[in-house]
């Protein structure tokens, strides 16, 4: 039998679809947890480049943005296509989007949005989905898209929030 784990009052086994609604759990509590944090930050903080050829906080959002996009698409195109391939230039999405003129209310709201909507599809996802896989710059299944997505989402958000750092990859 496999063995229970719960996250957050909810029991789940020990599979990798119980992994994706662990993930979901996660990913909704930490950006539950900020999304005040960052739309407390002034437009002034939001809008500074660091460096030269480097991403504001607005831009980081902004691909933070991108990611989610991508990765909905992963989350979805690989639970009926065969190992679909799915990438993008990150540095050019962020400049084609033109994120650093956008107001920063509405990049954190449609960010927010977008990682609500993985979250929902992540716990939608039937079994064995969660074991298919999609190529990116490899070929990996969507559990480890999903955790490697987290990850990614996290380090970005301590970054953006001054926090402690989360090391990435």
């Amino acid at each position: 039998m496999p063995r229970m784990i719960t996250a957050n009052g909810i029991s789940l086994t020990k599979n990798l679809t119980g992994m994706m609604k662990l993930v979901a759990v996660e990913m909704e509590t930490d950006i539950e947890k900020h999304i005040a944090a960052l739309h407390a930050i002034p437009e002034t903080i939001m809008s500074s480049k660091p460096a030269p050829g480097k991403w504001s906080k607005k831009e980081i959002m902004g691909h933070l943005i991108d990611s989610a996009q991508t990765n909905i698409r992963r989350f979805i195109s690989a639970q009926y296509e065969d190992e679909p391939y799915i990438v993008y230039n990150q540095d050019k999405w962020v400049l084609l989007n033109g994120y650093q003129q956008w107001d920063t209310n509405n990049i954190i709201e449609l960010w927010y949005q977008l990682n609500k909507q993985i979250c929902r599809i992540l716990e939608n996802m039937p079994p064995g989905a969660a074991e298919r896989n999609c190529r990116s710059e490899a070929v990996h299944t969507i559990g480890w898209l999903a955790t490697d997505y987290l990850k990614h989402l996290r380090h970005h958000l301590h970054v953006v929030l001054e926090l402690e750092p989360v090391a990435y990859p």
